[in-house]
């Protein structure tokens, strides 16, 4: 059973998730680090009895503190497989997926690349802008840390991976902010495809 889990996520969600978690486990010392400033404090005493748990966070974990823990650090992205990286509810819409998903996976020295351990995908109805496939996505990475809840709060064996892999390019930031840009020779088509997934 875990001593301590290191929840790398935002200040929003970090009292909600913490208290999930300790529903199961009492006993267990939640460190939330927003960053990774905090997350280089969190790590300063050692690992030992840690696990690492990621949740919609941006930031990218040194190998150092990978390598450091006992077993797999977890992270619970809000994109399916075909999916890694940044905004990729914007990119879905922008591609015209039809469906989506949430992975839950173990973390790796490359950003979302390390195995998973479970995908839920859903339809994308048409129509919806980056806004909703976000909100939808949200809902469905939120039940499944619950869903997770009690093996991340009271279990030390590293969960089943590898059901299926990984099999899109990672999306950055810069991509992202190139297609919110409005360029003058862009057809009308373009500039609305453009706005519903980026805004």
């Amino acid at each position: 059973m875990p001593d301590r889990i290191i929840l790398l996520t935002g200040e929003v969600e970090a009292p909600h998730l913490s208290g999930i978690l300790r529903q199961h486990n009492p006993a267990l010392e939640v460190v939330h680090a927003l960053d990774l400033s905090a997350l280089k404090v969190a790590v300063s005493n050692g690992l030992a009895g840690t696990r690492l748990v990621a949740f919609l966070t941006g930031v990218i974990v040194p190998e150092a503190i990978l390598a450091a823990l006992d077993g797999p650090a977890y992270n619970f992205h809000p994109g399916p497989p075909e999916y890694p990286g940044s905004y990729v509810a914007g990119f879905a819409i922008y591609d015209g997926a039809t469906t989506f998903g949430v992975t839950l996976h173990e973390m790796a020295v490359s950003v979302d690349t390390g195995p998973i351990v479970e995908v839920r995908r859903f339809p994308v109805p048409e129509g919806w802008k980056y806004q909703d496939l976000e909100a939808e996505a949200f809902r469905q990475v939120l039940q499944m840390f619950v869903d997770h809840a009690p093996y991340m709060a009271c279990d030390d064996a590293p969960l089943p991976s590898g059901v299926e892999p990984w099999t899109g390019r990672c999306r950055t930031r810069a991509e992202a902010e190139r297609l919110q840009a409005i360029e003058s020779d862009l057809t009308e088509e373009e500039i609305v495809r453009r706005y519903r997934a980026f805004g």
